[in-house]
């Protein structure tokens, strides 16, 4: 068996396989390799680093069965009995994606388990899962993103054979499966990747404290541990693509930014496997140059999120103002600007930053489905006080309307787990890290942040609470209830529409007419030859769309007079004009 570790900074190390050491040789580069007699097909093993005798696992460790403390077990990529072999992959234009978390998805929180539900996806008719982060973290649950060892799948899902099982299982129904990836920092636990080399930068800092090594010296080998991990779940786990995490804390000073570098590398294995990889970016920069293709100047990546679009959508279906929405809440303006030009603030002032923000989108060179759109999202829910989901405050009319802007829509839809039944089920900010200290401090600082926007610390969820990640598993009993049933069945007929007719995958930016009138509360979306009408008022309201027949209503099917659609209080309806 032969070991290797990049470790240029302890002066000595030995591999402890089974319980024996064996010395291992220095090589250029701060590599240490070792080979050593194999040892049963799965041994457990270590690094000693130094006079250190308690052995740390592998920065690449493939399965940490004891938790991230514990040593690394040898894992054989190449053992797994893939029956994919006729899966061709899944172009991101036209699709139509699902995020979920493992744990909180199926009352099991396993692979196996979600394998179970994945018939609903198919009968829902989404053509992409999106799995929050899986990578080993410390504790038993968590979101995900306090990952430290980023090879590793997590051991409590399902470990890597259970991941190849689900992603199996999702190509055998014609899903592809996008992997959530956290690059920009490490989590508070069981981080032991310093110990071996200069993974962290000794200058920069973002959010969760040291950024990741990107640009100062050694940073060559940390930029090849993340692209090679890219590159893994790629092609050893048979994912179709990776949503890559706040990519705006990824502090880079190099001429070829980390992004960039990626977007090469995953083209290339594309053309290796033959079938479609995609990039898309988290980013708060509202930066187009992301998703310029690298011949244009761009860093090459598929597409981003849009919180813009979602923004202005919760504003018009909550009237919330606070914080960040503050700009979005000054009526169906908003809305119609970021549907026909992709980010409302694009090189607007940001009262939430206090500066101008974000840049344009060139329309006419860049497709509208290079942009994520969704009503909710793990983020937009879990960082709530209370993890409270649409559903707890917009009624079901509205929940509706808001369904159709989004799958009706210019942008790749998103939706987020439990969305299209309305669940009642929060989905709150959770942690289980085992050191008493770490989880007092968690709960400390999550009470505290919401405490300087008014919240009552008392009302604010303890996130070590066992009972906290309970509460946030999906009751799917909740399908054979009404309204659920209702609101599922207008999620299926608006994916269906979707597929059925051309120009809602249409890749121009739409136009958008909007009431002058913000009492009425009612717009218009033109895509091709059909038009989206939506009346977000409380009463009856007439628009004028043109003779035509309609497509979907989102409850009774309203009747069009003198090429006026009359649409009942909290509705939407998709005309066909003649």
């Amino acid at each position: 068996m032969h070991f290797a570790v990049w470790a240029p900074r302890p002066e000595r190390m030995s591999v402890l396989v089974d319980a024996t050491a064996h010395a291992m040789t220095r090589e250029d580069g701060g590599w240490w390799r070792a080979d050593v007699p194999a040892v049963g097909t799965e041994p457990d093993y270590g690094f000693l680093l130094d006079d250190d005798d308690t052995p740390l696992p592998d920065p690449r460790s493939r399965r940490q069965p004891d938790g991230v403390h514990g040593l690394s077990r040898w894992y054989d990529d190449g053992a797994y009995p893939w029956t994919d072999a006729g899966w061709t992959g899944r172009i991101l234009p036209g699709a139509v994606i699902y995020e979920l978390h493992i744990g909180t998805f199926t009352p099991a929180g396993t692979f196996d388990a979600a394998i179970d539900k994945l018939d609903h996806l198919v009968q829902l008719g989404v053509s992409v899962v999106e799995l929050l982060p899986v990578n080993a973290f410390n504790g038993v649950h968590n979101w995900g993103y306090d990952g430290v060892l980023w090879y590793a799948v997590h051991e409590a899902y399902g470990g890597p054979d259970g991941y190849k099982r689900f992603v199996d299982a999702c190509h055998h129904r014609g899903l592809a499966v996008f992997q959530d990836v956290v690059y920009n920092h490490l989590g508070p636990s069981g981080n032991y990747l310093p110990r071996f080399a200069p993974y962290l930068s000794d200058t920069g800092t973002n959010t969760w404290g040291a950024s990741v090594n990107l640009s100062g010296p050694d940073s060559e080998e940390v930029r090849r541990y993340i692209v090679d991990n890219a590159l893994t779940w790629l092609r050893e786990f048979h994912v179709d693509g990776l949503r890559l995490d706040a990519v705006h804390a990824l502090l880079d000073e190099r001429a070829t930014h980390l992004l960039e570098q990626l977007a090469v590398e995953v083209a290339a294995l594309e053309a290796h496997v033959g079938r479609p990889l995609t990039l898309i970016a988290e980013s708060d920069l509202n930066d187009p140059r992301l998703i310029t293709p690298r011949e244009a100047g761009g860093y090459g990546l598929t597409a981003q999120w849009s919180d813009d679009f979602h923004h202005a959508l919760h504003s018009l279906l909550t009237g919330e103002r606070e914080g960040y929405y503050y700009d979005f809440g000054a009526g169906l303006g908003v809305v119609a600007k970021v549907l026909s030009r992709g980010f409302f603030h694009d090189g607007t002032w940001s009262s939430f930053r206090g500066r101008p923000h974000g840049r344009p989108i060139d329309a006419e060179r860049l497709p509208a489905w290079r942009l994520l759109g969704y009503l909710q999202d793990h983020d937009q829910i879990g960082n709530r006080a209370v993890g409270d989901r649409l559903s707890a405050s917009v009624s079901p009319g509205l929940l509706a309307v808001g369904a159709t802007l989004v799958l009706t829509g210019p942008f790749t839809p998103m939706l987020f787990m439990g969305e299209e039944w309305g669940a009642t089920t929060p989905w709150q900010f959770f942690t289980s890290h085992p050191e008493p200290e770490l989880g007092v401090a968690t709960a400390e600082g999550r009470k505290a942040e919401f405490a300087e926007h008014g919240w009552d610390s008392a009302d604010v969820p303890d996130p070590q609470d066992p009972g906290t990640f309970l509460r946030s598993k999906l009751d799917w009993a909740e399908l054979d209830a009404a309204p659920h049933r209702s609101l599922l069945d207008t999620y299926r007929r608006l994916i269906a529409l979707r597929r059925a007719e051309p120009a809602l995958t249409d890749p121009a930016f739409p136009t958008a007419e909007i009431c002058e009138d913000e009492r009425a509360r009612w717009l218009v979306v033109h895509r091709g030859d059909l038009r989206i009408a939506c009346n977000l008022a409380a009463d009856e309201q007439q628009v004028n769309v043109g003779h035509g027949e309609v497509l979907f209503a989102t409850g009774v099917s309203p009747s069009i007079v003198d090429g006026r659609v009359v649409l009942p209080a909290e509705s939407a309806a998709v005309v066909r004009v003649a």
